[in-house]
C-alpha cells in the first residue's frame, strides 16, 4: 500500500513538472470522459426520442398551418391576409389502431372531443391524406380510412385544375382510385395527384399519390386513374388533424342552396 501511494504521488509530482506528461495525461482523461460521456449522451438520447418526436410534431403542425392559412387568390387585385390568416387549424395525435386488409377500414387515434376534435376533420400525415374523422369519444376518435370502399374525396391532378373523385376498390392498400377526369385531361404516369380544395374538409393541394396506370371508361368520357399512394397506409404513427373553422358556414350555405 505504501509503494502504491508513493508511486501515486511520483507520478503526480512528474505530470505538474514536465509540460510533455501533463498534455498526454490532460489528452488521455478527455478522450475516456468524452466516450463516457458520449456514451451517456446516446443512452438519454435514446429515453428521450418520445419528447423530440412531439416538438418535431408541433413543428410539423406550425408549418403546416402557416403554408396552409397563406394560400391566396391568384386572380385577386387586392388580398386581405386577415380574411386567410386564420381558416384552418391543425392538431397534432397518435395512431392506436390501425386496420388496411379489410374492405371497410378505420384507424383510431388518441384525441376526441375534449381536444376540440369533431367529425368530418381531415386527418393527414406529412406525406399526405389519411382520411376523416368518423367517430368522437371524450379522449378517442376513429378515422375512416382512404382504404375504405365507402370513402369519397375530392381531388385533382396538380399541373392542372380537372379534379374528380377519389375512391378505394377494397384491393391492394397502395393504391387508390380517382375516377371522373375528362378524357380530354392530359395525363402521364408519375403526375401527382392532390386534393382539389373543393370541400369543407381539406385545403387544396395535400398530396395523395402519383398516376400509377389509367384507362377511359366503358364510355369512353371519363378516365379511370390508379393512384399510388405516398403514403405507406400499413406503417403509420404520427398524423395531423385538420380543422376548417369556416366548414359549418359553408355546409350550410350548401344546404339552403
Amino acid at each position: 500500500m505504501l509503494f502504491l501511494v508513493l508511486f501515486g504521488l511520483s507520478l503526480l509530482f512528474t505530470i505538474q513538472s514536465h509540460t510533455y506528461h501533463k498534455s498526454k495525461f490532460i489528452n488521455s482523461a478527455n478522450f475516456l470522459t468524452g466516450g463516457v460521456y458520449n456514451s451517456l449522451n446516446n443512452i438519454s438520447g435514446y429515453f428521450n426520442l418520445k419528447s423530440q418526436n412531439d416538438l418535431l410534431a408541433e413543428e410539423n403542425k406550425q408549418l403546416r398551418e402557416l403554408l396552409h392559412n397563406t394560400v391566396t387568390n391568384i386572380d385577386s387585385v387586392y388580398v386581405d391576409s386577415v380574411t386567410f390568416g386564420t381558416s384552418y387549424k391543425f392538431y397534432n395525435c397518435n395512431i392506436i389502431k390501425n386496420s388496411y386488409a379489410l374492405t371497410d377500414n378505420f384507424l383510431t387515434i388518441n384525441k376526441g372531443s375534449k381536444d376540440s376534435i369533431g367529425q368530418d376533420f381531415g386527418v393527414i400525415s406529412s406525406k399526405g391524406i389519411i382520411g376523416i374523422i368518423d367517430k368522437t369519444s371524450k379522449n378517442y376518435a376513429t378515422v375512416l380510412s382512404i382504404l375504405n370502399t365507402t370513402s369519397r374525396i375530392s381531388a385533382q391532378l396538380k399541373k392542372t385544375n380537372h379534379f374528380g373523385t377519389l375512391k378505394w376498390n377494397g384491393k391492394s392498400p397502395e393504391y387508390v382510385q380517382l375516377t371522373d377526369i375528362p378524357k380530354i385531361a392530359a395525363l402521364h404516369k408519375g403526375d401527382t395527384i392532390v386534393t382539389s380544395g373543393r370541400s369543407s374538409i381539406f385545403p387544396k393541394g395535400i398530396h395523395i399519390g402519383i398516376i400509377k396506370d389509367y384507362k377511359l371508361d366503358v364510355a369512353e368520357n371519363y378516365y379511370e386513374i390508379n393512384v399510388q399512394l405516398f403514403n405507406d397506409m400499413t406503417n403509420i404513427e404520427y398524423v395531423h388533424i385538420i380543422k376548417n373553422v369556416n366548414r359549418e358556414e359553408i355546409n350550410n350555405l350548401i344546404k339552403n342552396n
